[in-house]
């Protein structure tokens, strides 16, 4: 088991604690100063040969070349007094500058590691495990519009989480970001260059295991489960919301989580090969409009035909773990930022689609014709004077359901509030709101079951009050 405290491992803390008394004992009286001494010096070579078996993180360094340089200054003092000697210190005013020195390293690396930690996934609390499998599907009747070859068809990769038998082991949960160590570090890299971040701040997702147990057996009963189709937000991956996918997983539904070739970070395919992002900014409003429109429209396309897949697998017609168990009549378009967009998109095109879920995104479907599923909008605290566009177009577009239509805004929430950032990102209120590691996170899937149970279960009992227990509710 995984146990942190403020995004430190036992070991880590222990490493911490050691190399604070090993600054602090050089000032403390010669009754106490040696036996903390030695104490913190063998408190720091236990914790340093643990995390070199355990693997040691880049942020843990400054602590412990902190702890080393103390120990450094403070060993002639030990050996002098163990031949009997008398003890020999520093003095004072050129101790001090080195001790402050030393602590100034070993708190930044404790910040380091607090404010960027390997994400801890929360439990889901449903009554199955959760098993994941990721598949890859190739539309034929549609063209790659990315590429210039003819033969070249849209193909996409898609991660189902679904109910599964037993209880995952922390040896068998999968990774989060990727198949295998080697693609869940080439996903976070490539995510930190399209965001322009320096690589080391994504370093920790790339090591993190999540509560899925890869291609575990489904869950038995025979009963059908409802799927819910996500869509991640623009240049995002399948993954961002991962601890979202396992909730629901675990309340007996399907989750189809999809990457976007040329729009999603990076994609690896089973041939081998990797697709990066052409997503990119000119700088011109209008026609960056123009060309989120058009990601958006290739999007809608993808979740339709995702939903198709769903339905042959079910009925045996590809092979996969579900054949049987897919109830497609009961399906929901859902997705971030722009694959909220889309979702909304995919709804007015495709009837299949029972319900939308748009997490934070800004309607971008040229065509605002009515559509007839009933939606729930999630969006982040919107500041007086900031984004005079969204709420406006978002209220417009869900006003064209003729189904009911609920916008939910979350105070203290950020864009990114309702992905998984808020569990390994600098907690910062401008990036992921100022909710917490694990609010964010718990406060999507709940809002997001409350609905689904509504309108994928036909469960009464009052979902407006549901949805009033985690911001301000808007119905429409």
């Amino acid at each position: 088991m995984n146990v942190t405290v403020f995004g430190l491992s036992l070991a880590e803390l222990l490493a911490l604690a050691a190399a604070v008394v090993l600054v602090l004992a050089r000032w403390l009286p010669p009754e106490a100063r040696r036996p903390l001494t030695l104490a913190g010096a063998a408190a720091l070579a236990v914790s340093a040969i643990a995390l070199a078996v355990l693997g040691i993180r880049w942020q843990l360094l400054p602590v412990l070349a902190g702890g080393a340089v103390a120990l450094a200054f403070a060993a002639p003092s030990l050996l002098r007094w163990r031949a009997g000697r008398p003890a020999w210190r520093a003095r004072w005013w050129l101790a001090l500058p080195g001790s402050a020195a030393c602590l100034a390293l070993i708190l930044a690396g404790a910040a380091a590691a607090w404010a960027l930690p390997l994400p801890v996934f929360p439990k889901p609390s449903g009554a199955y495990a959760v098993g994941t499998t990721v598949v890859q599907w190739t539309d034929p009747d549609r063209a790659e519009i990315a590429t210039s070859r003819t033969d070249d068809k849209r193909t996409v990769v898609v991660q189902l989480w679904y109910p599964a038998q037993g209880g995952p082991r922390a040896a068998q949960r999968a990774w989060y970001l990727g198949r295998t160590a080697k693609e869940a570090q080439l996903v976070a890299r490539s995510e930190a260059d399209y965001l322009g971040l320096p690589r080391f701040i994504l370093d920790e997702p790339s090591r993190a295991r999540t509560r899925s147990v890869p291609d575990a057996p489904v869950a038995g009963g025979g009963g059908r489960f409802p799927v819910v189709l996500f869509s991640p937000g623009l240049g995002g991956v399948r993954t961002q919301n991962t601890a979202w996918a396992e909730e629901l997983a675990s309340r007996g539904y399907v989750v189809a989580a999809l990457d976007h070739p040329y729009d999603s970070a990076v994609v690896t395919l089973t041939d081998g090969r990797t697709i990066r992002t052409q997503v990119a900014a000119t700088g011109d409003q209008a026609e960056d409009d123009r060309r989120a429109a058009g990601w958006t429209a290739v999007r809608a396309a993808d979740l339709s035909f995702v939903l198709t897949q769903l339905g042959r697998l079910d009925r045996g017609e590809i092979p996969g773990l579900l054949i049987g168990r897919l109830d497609t009549r009961r399906a929901a378009a859902t997705g971030h930022s722009l694959g909220g967009a889309a979702a909304l998109q995919a709804a007015r095109q495709d009837p299949r689609f029972a319900a939308v879920i748009d997490l934070d995104g800004f309607p971008r479907d040229p065509a605002t014709r009515p559509f007839h599923q009933p939606v729930l909008a999630l969006t982040h605290d919107v500041k007086p004077g900031e984004e005079p566009d969204y709420i406006p177009r978002l209220t417009r577009v869900l006003q064209l359901s003729t189904a009911t239509g609920y916008r939910l805004t979350v105070p203290g929430a950020a864009h990114l509030t309702f992905t998984d950032a808020p569990l390994f990102m600098p907690p910062l209120p401008a990036l992921i709101g100022s909710l917490g590691r694990t609010a964010g996170p718990r406060i999507t899937a709940a809002a997001t079951v409350a609905f689904l149970d509504a309108t994928l279960r036909g469960e009464s009992g009052g979902l407006t009050a549901a949805l009033s227990r985690y911001g301000h509710l808007t119905v429409l």
